[in-house]
């Protein structure tokens, strides 16, 4: 280490100044907590929506603010299924429920539990295996396997209790922890409440939170456990959030360069020799053990010292305590002695050279940076992104995030309605309405975001039906999609003009399309689908500047989703688009993903080409051929140059039928085979070509 008396305060505002560029501030830490807790919200909303019977949590670095873009941090979501009660004691069982008596004794790890079926109807326990996810113990009792809901998943891999889905470029990796709820505070956990360090930290009010939040037990076992596949891992992660959410600034980022250091120098080539949960476990331990006036801007290396000292006589002892239930050693079966060795010395060369190592940290160009604000080399000797460029990006990363998770929860609520009556589906939005009117404010803000795609989809079936009836539009039907416009900047509007389109009423439908383009053109406007996992679009330095200027109300003005009508709006769907419906022969279905391929029974196209195509047909019938052949052309355009297209065999199969009425034939067939090319299975344009063919011998 450096002899100079003040060398450690200089290093430490150093890296209080880097960490804040690179988006470790107050600021963007309470900004990115609310973006999750606005996913958690819609989410949430949805399940209730279509009347599934469980919650789910947003937690992990993402969710608390901890990372940075460079960490490239996983997205952790936790699945509670009510249905199931996990008791401690008999009084908690509950008639109805899937109850089971949680049993912790000499041959469960400490932290880990067995889970003994219980009776549904009386408190007593089940005394026959009911499947295979059961067991019966040497003591006769029932156990449920921790294999219940470990399952392989197309494009899933599993790691522990979770079944991780691995992020497309753009997206952070997604963990979904399957979790069934404890009835009370885990008797294990009992002593945390009590214990008090040095810091006086948590405080009291902290702990009394920690016990009204929910726990849980997630479906793995420990590493050193004769019964892996019985053991139930308990979970105090709601309580761990909360911690985490009252960490100061210079704690979140003594928590950052922890799990820089540990992907640069202890876990190298992608290992994971010690996770940032331990991490995160030394950091609570150490500031529960120190006075709470030494972590301050000015002291944060001497505060990462003292925890990687600690981390380090975590893995010379092969011992790492759960913050909440110290007998869950975190380490335990962890490492081999060579790896233990190894990593031993990994940290001891890192504290004996520390500044030198951490100059040497390449992510978020940490290294550079710090190098930079010691004055060790003069700017501009390094090229990075300025703190402004680092705002802009998370914030375009929330925006985008927020209108993708909007996307999403459209098509999962779309999924539960299309084979609902009108009269269930005007129930289910009540119940959406209602929500909104009693609820806190993120639940507000999260039906301003959803509310008006399902006001639309709703106008569009209630028109749908009247079509067929007397090709006119109700009155009611028009409230409900005039109530749905500023979803975003054109797909609610694009609907509206189908409408019209589809009654004939082509000046009408014009002037919207009119409206449309005008608008879609005075702002830097992305695409945004929810029903493919793609990457999200690529967006320009104006689009990123708004986000940076600009509250998250921008979203309907910069956004431009994917259109949507399910099969109870067909007489609202242009007869082109409607084939889209029934894209899929019986061999394609075999290759579909069952849980995420259901929008392939719709008819789904991007906004732009949409707009274009429904130009074209309306010039068409109202004889205006410049401006159809206009239209024309710049479906083409777009089609060709716009990388952004999340629907693009759609755009092309229109584009083909477009050719065949302007009789050009072979351009039309170019058009479905680029279409295949896109989208081999699943796509309408095998048809078309069918159609196509046939046609042409017909009239050779």
């Amino acid at each position: 280490m450096f002899q100079e008396p003040d060398y450690r305060e200089n290093l430490s505002l150093a890296l209080s100044e880097v960490l804040h560029d690179i988006g470790v501030n107050e600021r963007l830490v309470m900004r990115r907590r609310r973006h999750f807790m606005l996913e958690e919200t819609m989410q949430n909303i949805t399940i209730r929506f279509i009347d599934r019977n469980m919650t789910c949590y947003q937690l992990g670095s993402q969710s608390e603010g901890t990372t940075t873009r460079g960490l490239h941090s996983d997205s952790d979501v936790l699945f509670c299924y009510h249905e199931f009660n996990i008791i401690q004691d008999w009084s908690e069982w509950e008639h109805g429920k899937k109850n089971y008596l949680m049993i912790q004794d000499e041959s469960t790890t400490p932290g880990y539990c067995f889970l003994q079926l219980l009776r549904p109807d009386i408190p007593l326990p089940v005394t026959v295996i009911p499947n295979e996810h059961y067991i019966n113990d040497r003591s006769g009792r029932i156990l449920l396997k921790n294999t219940l809901y470990i399952a392989v998943i197309q494009d899933a891999v599993v790691h522990g209790p979770s079944i991780a889905r691995q992020g497309q470029d753009g997206f952070c990796d997604m963990d979904s922890v399957p979790a069934l709820p404890c009835k009370s505070w885990p008797q294990s956990a009992s002593d945390w409440l009590d214990r008090q360090g040095i810091g006086r930290w948590p405080t009291q009010d902290m702990r009394r939170y920690a016990v009204s939040t929910r726990c849980f037990v997630v479906a793995t076992g420990s590493k050193v456990s004769e019964y892996p596949d019985l053991e139930w891992r308990i979970s105090t992660s709601l309580a761990e959030k909360h911690l985490m959410f009252n960490l100061n600034i210079t704690q979140i980022r003594c928590y950052v360069l922890l799990k820089m250091i540990l992907k640069s120098f202890l876990n190298p080539q992608g290992e994971i020799n010690i996770s940032s949960f331990m991490c995160k476990t030394v950091l609570l331990h150490c500031i529960e053990n120190t006075e709470s006036s030494i972590w301050k801007e000015n002291n944060l290396f001497i505060c990462l010292t003292y925890c990687l000292l600690e981390l380090h006589s975590c893995v010379q002892n092969d011992h790492c305590s759960h913050f909440i239930i110290r007998e869950n050693n975190l380490m335990a079966g962890q490492f081999t002695a060579e790896k233990k060795h190894e990593l031993s010395k990994n940290i001891s060369d890192f504290l004996q050279n520390d500044r030198q190592m951490l100059l040497r940290i390449e992510i978020d160009d940490l290294g550079y940076r710090l190098q930079v604000k010691l004055n060790m080399v003069p700017h501009g000797a390094y090229y990075y992104q300025s703190s402004l460029a680092m705002h802009e990006f998370y914030m375009t990363e929330e925006y985008l995030n927020t209108a993708h998770n909007t996307s999403l929860t459209h098509v999962h609520i779309l999924r539960h309605l299309h084979t609902k009556n009108i009269r269930t589906m005007k129930h289910c939005i009540g119940k959406l309405i209602t929500i909104n009117v009693n609820g806190n404010r993120l639940e507000k803000t999260a039906f301003k975001f959803m509310a008006p795609f399902l006001f639309t989809t709703y106008g569009s079936i209630l028109a749908s039906s009247r079509i067929s009836e007397n090709n006119q539009v109700s009155p009611q039907a028009l409230v409900w999609l005039s109530a749905g416009l500023n979803s975003d900047i054109s797909s609610s509007r694009l609907k509206l003009a189908s409408v019209f389109y589809c009654t004939g009423d082509m000046e009408r439908a014009e002037l919207i399309l009119r409206h449309i383009e005008q608008q879609y053109y005075s702002y830097p406007v992305v695409p945004i689908c929810g029903c493919l996992n793609n990457p999200p679009s690529a967006v320009t330095e104006e689009y990123m500047r708004i986000c940076g200027e600009q509250s998250e109300d921008c979203i309907k003005h910069i956004t431009a989703f994917c259109v949507r009508f399910i099969p109870k709006e067909m007489n609202c769907t242009p007869h082109e688009l409607q084939y889209e419906m029934f894209r899929s022969t019986q061999d394609d279905m075999i290759h579909r993903v069952q849980y995420a391929d259901y929008w392939m029974d719709w008819a789904v196209v991007d906004s732009l080409p949409f707009l274009y195509f429904l130009q074209y047909k309306i010039f068409s019938h109202l004889q205006r051929y410049q401006d159809k052949q206009q239209s024309l052309s710049k479906l083409i355009r777009t089609i060709v140059t716009d990388i952004n297209l999340k629907h693009r065999e759609t755009a092309l199969n229109i584009l083909g039928q477009c050719m065949e009425q302007e009789n050009r034939p072979h351009e039309a067939l170019k058009c479905y085979m680029l279409s295949l090319q896109q989208r081999a299975r699943n796509n309408v344009a095998n048809f078309h070509i069918c159609k196509l063919l046939s046609g042409v011998l017909s009239d050779q």
